[in-house]
């Protein structure tokens, strides 16, 4: 006789439901409970709880688009979305009240030093960056959250170490558009909590987003520009309509008008760049315009096609011009979209700075970033960036003379502009790799990094504005080389044996400290440039290992 199997006496295991929170685990500084609230953090959680999963599906798109370039199949405008390029009659919000002129715009981060001088400039706008060009410890994290909350009313004041007094004394000052982090950083000083009681980081461009938002946006409302912001490494149309999709729920949980929030895109990755009409459709209650982000741009390609062979080995990081075949295609191209659907187009950031102390230095950083400015406005951008105040007159003059007093060029429809896949993947420069090029690019990447683990996020290195995206380039490139077994000018091959020799030249020539991190910059360095794996971004690991702190 066979016994019966008895029921189970317990209940199968069950999900246990909690409600989404968030907590914040960094330290709490003087004024963080200013930008911390209770209310704010309540903002934050539900940004997480809409959207922090549609965030994850949308960086495993990423990979695996990166995972198809890689494996041979090249991107192209896509069959899905061509009802949206061919139809010819929506157009994107456009210009907020005071985006209406954009000729010159000065980028920087947000500490107070940086915010005052960029509010002094004289620059039409400012780009008050939270990516790139910021470090993300959490003191410039929350920092600049108070930086920019003091600024918009009108009470930042600074005062140096040495006791310098800063103050904003500009009679107007630019209109600001914030760029928070992208997709891809997580902000380890806050952690979600979801539904199902799983804990993660939460989103960097969520936090920075949604603190400033939550905090300016009706300041900014009533000062009659704003809020706006700089959308950075989107990939595709998708992401966008996530971003515009976060953009609605934040004006309704504040009681603020659809459409009040203006954003411009940063076209910066080579995906992007083929669905710039799709993009701007996603966005378009939302959007003022896209903006060509060249050094993260050039860094996407080599990323993108880093093992695909020699055709697509890029030479010296300085022969990477914007005339080169496959950068003019990708400026056309993008002031010819936008103008077709009524959008700013912005030019980007020659790297070149002046140096105070140096009037050689200076004219000729003067004379090639004029010559930059005068080719972007007469191809038809309606603005451009600058890094530097000093540069801002000379950018300016170059607008002036094709705009005169018309605020922007949109009508200018570039009808002339015929780009095809082929012509945005011509990498073809005809130059070779220079034993000096590979020399810079070690030594750009490792100061680079040295000064973004004390904390800063553009840095002044051999009279080049360099930052995130410049490093990216420089050691993305190192990579490739040595992956598709290159080899320099004069006949050296690129081995890691010999970007190791370089490594020490850097650090035995460097000006060193007791506070210094040349050390922890070469082991980063190593890391991403001469590991068998690619990571994605130098930044991620870096981040995680060396600027998270302890509450």
């Amino acid at each position: 006789m066979t016994t019966p199997i008895a029921p189970p006496t317990t209940a199968p295991t069950q999900t246990i439901q909690h409600g989404p929170s968030l907590a914040v685990t960094g330290p709490m500084r003087p004024r963080y409970d200013e930008i911390l609230t209770p209310d704010a953090l309540a903002f934050l959680t539900e940004l997480h709880h809409r959207f922090a999963n549609r965030r994850h599906d949308r960086l495993a798109d990423r990979m695996r688009r990166r995972f198809e370039i890689g494996s041979g199949r090249d991107p192209q405008f896509r069959d899905d979305t061509r009802h949206i390029r061919e139809d010819v009659d929506w157009r994107v919000a456009g210009a907020g009240p005071g985006l209406e002129d954009r000729r010159v715009e000065i980028t920087g981060p947000t500490d107070p030093k940086m915010t005052i001088n960029a509010l002094n400039s004289g620059a039409r706008v400012w780009l008050a960056d939270q990516e790139d060009a910021t470090s993300p410890t959490w003191g410039n994290v929350i920092g600049g959250q108070l930086s920019l909350r003091d600024a918009i009313r009108g009470e930042l004041r600074f005062t140096s170490p040495e006791g310098k007094t800063y103050e904003v004394t500009a009679e107007r000052t630019p209109t600001i558009v914030m760029r928070p982090r992208g997709w891809h950083l997580v902000e380890k000083h806050v952690t979600f909590v979801d539904r199902t009681g799983r804990s993660m980081a939460a989103s960097g461009s969520l936090v920075d987003f949604g603190l400033y938002f939550f905090h300016n946006a009706q300041e900014l409302i009533d000062g009659g520009r704003g809020p706006y912001f700089y959308i950075a490494k989107l990939e595709s149309s998708e992401e966008a309509k996530l971003w515009d999709d976060i953009f609605t729920f934040a004006e309704e949980y504040l009681g603020i008008p659809h459409g009040t929030i203006r954003a411009t895109v940063l076209i910066e990755t080579l995906p992007a760049a083929f669905e710039m009409d799709e993009i701007l459709y996603e966005l378009r209650d939302h959007c003022a315009g896209l903006n060509a982000g060249r050094w993260d741009y050039i860094f996407s390609i080599i990323k993108n096609y880093r093992g695909r062979g020699a055709r697509f080995v890029l030479p010296d990081r300085s022969e990477i011009t914007m005339t080169v075949p496959f950068m003019r295609a990708y400026t056309e191209l993008l002031v010819q979209t936008c103008h077709k659907r009524g959008a700013f187009a912005i030019g980007g950031m020659s790297a070149f700075i002046p140096n105070r102390r140096d009037p050689e230095v200076t004219a000729a950083a003067i004379e090639k970033v004029s010559a930059d400015k005068k080719r972007e406005a007469n191809d038809g951008f309606d603005g451009t960036w600058v890094a530097h105040p000093d540069l801002i007159p000379a950018a300016r003059a170059e607008f002036d003379a094709v705009l005169g007093d018309r605020p922007n060029q949109v009508d200018r429809q570039r009808d002339d502009v015929d780009v095809r896949a082929e012509d945005l993947l011509d990498l073809r420069i005809g130059r070779p790799i220079t034993a000096q090029g590979v020399r810079d690019n070690v030594s750009v990447a490792i100061r680079y990094i040295e000064a973004w683990l004390r904390g800063l996020g553009a840095v002044a290195i051999d009279n080049l504005m360099e930052d995130a995206a410049t490093a990216e380039i420089s050691r993305s490139q190192v990579w490739q080389w040595i992956h598709q077994d290159r080899t320099t000018e004069d006949g050296t091959r690129i081995t890691p044996e010999y970007i190791e020799g370089l490594i020490s030249d850097v650090l035995a020539g460097a000006t060193r400290s007791a506070d210094d991190r040349f050390d922890d910059a070469a082991d980063v360095f190593c890391e991403v440039a001469l590991g068998t794996d690619f990571p994605a971004f130098l930044t991620l690991s870096a981040y995680s290992r060396f600027l998270v702190e302890e509450a």
